[in-house]
């Protein structure tokens, strides 16, 4: 389980505890996630923090992820049937969508309601329809109770359909109750789920707090890229190449269509505002992969009615046929055969190492071996995330900082960069040595007294 992983279940935990939420803008994101996740493992029969497991808690990005490839059933009506199917199925199979749809985070929602949002905002603009505004209004509700980074992506989509309304639909006049429905839509979905229903109505103050976190997490807090980042994430292997090619073709395809034109520009406008923001991590990459799909597919139908002449089209087949099996080599080879090696695999970013699934189970076997039935932990690390996970199953550990004095315990985990206090503590302790992740190196100390019984 990647960090982010943990801390997210970590947050279902205390819900399965019968703790009250309360929304934590401090690196914790919207309810959003948990709230769709929460009754989900319940009916999976979890009841505390120790039930959960990986499959339950992955379930939800992967139904999530299912459904945003059905999805773009409804994108046919305003996209075409030709690109919303290609789109589909970059999403159904292409390496990035597939790998982070199986990633217990935030991004797999916000993708999903993204879609939403920008397939019912267009029917109420273009079809002045009250009921797609009021799901508009939800759809974007949704995105902000996933991450607060949804404001960036509600300035794109603004600006973005202003533009296409200007250049695309003059003379067109949306009734003011369109809008009107949109926002009160969007205040009071907003509210509930942000209150848990009504359970946390501090949370709309901390959600004010969130401003000043993200202007300051925007400057990278060690997460600093270049621009060109997620060019290089997008174009990565074979597959990645060919389909960022055919998006950029698509920018040039848009029609007289005011929906594919907005698109476009949307496209272009979040893209430029990711990649300006010095903060970057990969899977923020599927928030691109959303338009660009699209985009991909204005090409592949542009192709496909240049000519009906039986030898173009087969040769468009060929095409696709040979596109589909680069973008399966390489989804086997991301997400199968190197899920967690981040030289090999760039979307396994600062990802737990393998090595760690052996702690738990280490641990168990010294406590037996000491005949210690609730062996007492004390985990001494800056960041222990996502160890509370991986002990999940151990009713007595505990959680410091380096420079906190360290209560009693029977076993101690520490990052390499013990105290010399400590250091003089565990003298008669012996290490055993587990990775966590790239270039993070923890250390379980257990009595010496362990060697002696192996003997």
């Amino acid at each position: 389980m990647h960090t982010d992983e943990a801390v997210n279940s970590y947050i279902i935990g205390q819900s399965l505890a019968g703790e009250k939420y309360h929304y934590d803008p401090q690196d914790r994101h919207g309810p959003a996630l948990a709230e769709f996740t929460l009754p989900l493992v319940q009916l999976e029969g979890a009841k505390t923090y120790s039930d959960l497991t990986e499959s339950q808690l992955r379930l939800a990005p992967v139904l999530i992820g299912s459904a945003t490839v059905l999805l773009f059933a409804a994108a046919v009506e305003i996209f075409g049937f030709i690109p919303s199917l290609v789109a589909a199925l970059l999403f159904a199979f292409a390496p990035l969508p597939v790998y982070y749809n199986r990633y217990f985070i935030h991004e797999t929602l916000f993708v999903a309601a993204t879609l939403g949002l920008i397939l019912s905002g267009t029917r109420a603009l273009l079809k002045n329809s009250l009921a797609a505004a009021a799901l508009a209004g939800f759809c974007a509700a949704l995105t902000l109770a996933c991450k607060e980074t949804a404001t960036l992506h509600f300035f794109a989509l603004g600006l973005a359909a202003a533009i296409g309304w200007r250049l695309r639909a003059i003379g067109k006049i949306t009734p003011l109750r369109i809008f009107i429905t949109a926002a009160i839509t969007f205040l009071v979905a907003g509210i509930l789920l942000f209150t848990w229903f009504g359970q946390s109505w501090s949370a709309l103050a901390d959600l004010l707090r969130a401003v000043p976190h993200l202007a300051a997490r925007a400057g990278g807090e060690g997460h600093e890229k270049p621009f060109s980042y997620y060019f290089i994430v997008l174009a990565g292997g074979a597959s990645g190449i060919i389909i960022l090619m055919l998006a950029l073709a698509g920018f040039f395809r848009t029609t007289n269509s005011f929906a594919r034109l907005a698109l476009a520009i949307y496209a272009i406008l979040i893209f430029a505002i990711y990649s300006a923001i010095p903060y970057k991590t990969p899977w923020l990459a599927l928030n691109f992969w959303l338009p660009l799909a699209l985009l991909a597919g204005f090409v592949v139908e542009r192709l496909w009615f240049s000519s009906p002449k039986f030898s173009r089209r087969a040769a468009i087949l060929v095409f696709c046929g040979a596109l589909g099996l680069l973008i399966a080599h390489d989804t086997r080879q991301r997400v199968f055969v190197f899920p967690a090696d981040g030289k090999k695999n760039p979307y396994a970013y600062a990802h737990t190492t393998e090595d760690l699934l052996g702690l738990s189970a280490r641990l168990e076997e010294l406590a037996q071996q000491n005949k210690i039935p609730n062996p007492r932990i004390a985990v001494i690390a800056k960041d222990a995330w996502p160890l509370p996970w991986y002990l999940r199953k151990f009713s007595n550990v505990g959680y410091w900082q380096p420079s906190q004095a360290t209560g009693d315990a029977d076993f101690f985990i520490t990052t390499t960069d013990v105290s010399d206090k400590l250091a003089k503590r565990l003298k008669n302790y012996r290490p055993d040595f587990f990775g966590l992740r790239p270039n993070v190196l923890l250390i379980l100390w257990s009595p010496q007294k362990t060697d002696s019984n192996n003997e």
